[in-house]
């Protein structure tokens, strides 16, 4: 079994909490180490901020080129091209990424370490490196710092079509034809908005009002803005079940989609699925158990004014 190893500071997770933290802790002395089990970054860097807006803007661009003769300016048949679209995006992730591993790696007080951490002990984890090994290590404090996941409902039929979570939709090489977003928060509505824009046909399916945790007028005018923009927006709306379908002449997609709304159920084609309902914590991967702390019935840590647990350290 390897020796356990002593720290200042232990932080797991390199995301937007975890980097500067890390970085303002062995500037002040502190020997730290932050656990990665993938890129450096977090959901901000590599799947949510950087790359969502990076493909806004490419379709904000096709969306004002269209909008043309609206001002006087003809520009012609607009064509977008999805792998360029993608591979500038994939350019700035990267920039970004490196960027943000160099800032941790220029501190001699400060160890990235690449690999799965769960805890072993109160202050003990246990990080599964790439290679194979195993490595202990201790500190008298310890930084949760492992963000969220994307939640998949309990749906009939999802196990058996290709449905997309952001960052797959993001790396997809074509426009769809049809993108049915279930989910009318923020990230289905600046998705959908995205690809309608790039040219595909969205139908955004929501169980209550758009941005429900907004006020009622501001859920409104979204709807509005987005409908007249050509997105099919149905709310108060449920989808029931999902089921593959083989395409046929004038078909717009190889999934069938059953929805319930205010009238009568009906079912949908489309080409796409985005899944957009919200995420849930990645606490349940670090086998809290070990360390007394209980999470809450959604899987959050509870913390106090100062974010500590209620175990000390």
């Amino acid at each position: 079994m390897p020796q356990v190893e002593r720290w200042d500071a232990i932080i797991i997770g390199t995301g937007q909490g975890g980097k500067p933290l890390a970085g303002a802790l062995a500037g002040a002395g502190w020997r730290t180490a932050i656990i990665e089990k993938g890129r450096v970054g977090g959901t901000c860097v590599l799947t949510g901020c950087t790359p969502t807006k990076t493909m806004i803007a490419s379709a904000r661009v096709a969306h004002l080129a269209r909008r043309g003769p609206d001002y006087g300016v003809e520009t012609g048949e607009v064509r977008v091209d999805l792998q360029r679209v993608r591979s500038r995006k994939r350019d700035i992730v990267d920039a970004f990424s490196s960027g943000s591993q160099n800032g941790l790696e220029r501190h001699d007080a400060l160890e990235l370490v690449f690999g799965t951490a769960r805890f072993t002990g109160v202050r003990e984890v246990e990080v599964a490196l790439e290679g194979g090994e195993v490595r202990r290590m201790a500190s008298d404090h310890i930084f949760i710092n492992v963000g969220a996941r994307p939640r998949v409902p309990d749906l009939p039929g999802l196990d058996r079509v290709p449905a997309l979570h952001a960052a797959d939709l993001m790396e997809l090489e074509e426009v769809p034809d049809h993108l049915v977003v279930m989910g009318g928060g923020f990230i289905g509505l600046e998705l959908g908005q995205m690809f309608h824009r790039f040219g595909a046909e969205v139908t955004i399916v929501e169980r209550r009002r758009l941005v429900a945790r907004e006020d009622p007028d501001l859920s409104g005018a979204l709807e509005e803005i987005l409908g007249d923009e050509g997105l099919r927006i149905l709310t108060e709306t449920q989808i029931l079940d999902v089921n593959p379908v083989d395409p046929g002449p004038g078909s717009k997609g190889s999934l069938s989609i059953g929805i319930r709304g205010a009238a009568d159920d009906e079912r949908i084609e489309g080409s796409h699925l985005l899944l957009a309902i919200g995420t849930v914590p990645n606490s349940d991967l670090l086998n809290l158990e070990a360390t007394g702390i209980e999470v809450g019935s959604r899987g959050f840590v509870p913390v106090n004014d100062r974010c500590e647990t209620a175990v000390d350290g």
